[in-house]
């Protein structure tokens, strides 16, 4: 993925979007941050990845600029130290965009603890509505900060593993990194 191919399909903008990459275990990651604080993690081979890019370019007013800054170098080191199983809770600043309800949503997923699991149906009654089940799994798949706000730790009411624009094998990973699964199912690449 070409950034900088990406800014030719915006308008231009005055402000940034500081890009970089991260090799982790589960595969490649793009970071993005502005001065305020992290506005992505992605892995790579995301579905509709171009698509998602481009929608927070938008909703930043923003241009994808390929440097460090201070918040891409702290969540490198954050997530060197998750994937070694030494960090459980992110200290980097996050930027949400989307509406309203998607942001609650992305707040909602915070509050599942490293470790554990829920659901769709939970987080729809969490936020005052158990009929919002289908909205709230669509705010979950726009999810632009993998990993951090946790939407890997959303499963299927029976158990089962439901989407995951990272891949359903990532979500198993990242699952069994957290001891939320059984040593049986599954272990990290």
């Amino acid at each position: 993925m070409n950034f900088l191919d990406l800014n030719q399909k915006l308008t231009s903008n005055s402000n940034h979007i500081a890009v970089s990459t991260y090799q982790s275990p589960l595969g490649l990651m793009f970071l993005g941050a502005t001065e305020n604080g992290i506005c992505l993690v992605e892995f790579h081979d995301r579905i509709h990845l171009e698509k998602t890019l481009l929608k927070l370019a938008e909703s930043l007013n923003a241009q994808f600029v390929e440097q460090e800054n201070q918040h891409l170098s702290q969540l490198k080191d954050e997530l060197a130290l998750y994937f070694d199983k030494k960090l459980q809770n992110f200290k980097v600043p996050l930027v949400f965009t989307g509406t309203d309800f998607q942001q609650k949503v992305f707040q909602s997923l915070l509050q599942i603890p490293y470790g554990n699991t829920s659901t769709y149906k939970k987080q729809a009654i969490f936020l005052g509505d158990e009929k919002a089940i289908r909205a709230v799994a669509t705010a979950n798949g726009l999810n632009k900060i993998a990993v951090l706000i946790p939407c890997h730790r959303i499963i299927g009411s029976d158990g089962s593993m439901v989407g995951y624009a990272g891949g359903i094998h990532r979500k198993e990973a990242l699952l069994q990194l957290e001891g939320a699964l059984q040593n049986t199912q599954l272990r990290l690449l």
